[in-house]
Parts: structure tokens; C-alpha cells; sequence
């Protein structure tokens, strides 16, 4: 019997992305500082601060918009 079923794919980052997240405690703009297997590094393009976490993205849309963002 089929069923309705949802598929999540981690997130490929790369290296020097600019990226957005919505819908989060990290909701914001960030800059991919840096990867490992497990951990992605973020740092924020307004304070330069970096946040090491396990990855935890996963894909939706690619969009042209302006960043960082108001």
C-alpha cells in the first residue's frame, strides 16, 4: 500500500555561501564560515561572530533577494 511520505535531505552547503534562515532560533543571515561531516560553521555578516553546530538545514528554495537583509 502506498502512503503519503515526506523525504529530508541534509543540506549540501559550501564554503562561502550567503545563506537566510526562517522559521528558527537562528532565523537570520548567515555566511558558511566552514564544514565538517557533522558541524557547519556560521558567522554572521553584520557582527562576525561564528556559531559552530551540528548541521541542521535542509533544502527548500533558492531565491534571488538582497543580503544581509532588513
Amino acid at each position: 500500500m502506498d502512503h503519503d511520505v515526506t523525504v529530508f535531505k541534509s543540506y549540501p552547503f559550501k564554503k562561502g555561501q550567503k545563506i537566510r534562515i526562517e522559521g528558527s532560533g537562528r532565523s537570520g543571515d548567515w555566511e558558511v564560515a566552514d564544514l565538517s561531516n557533522s558541524k557547519v560553521t556560521l558567522r554572521c555578516p553584520i557582527s562576525k561572530k561564528e556559531y559552530k553546530w551540528a548541521r541542521f538545514c535542509y533544502y527548500t528554495e533558492e531565491k534571488k533577494m538582497e543580503w544581509p537583509g532588513d
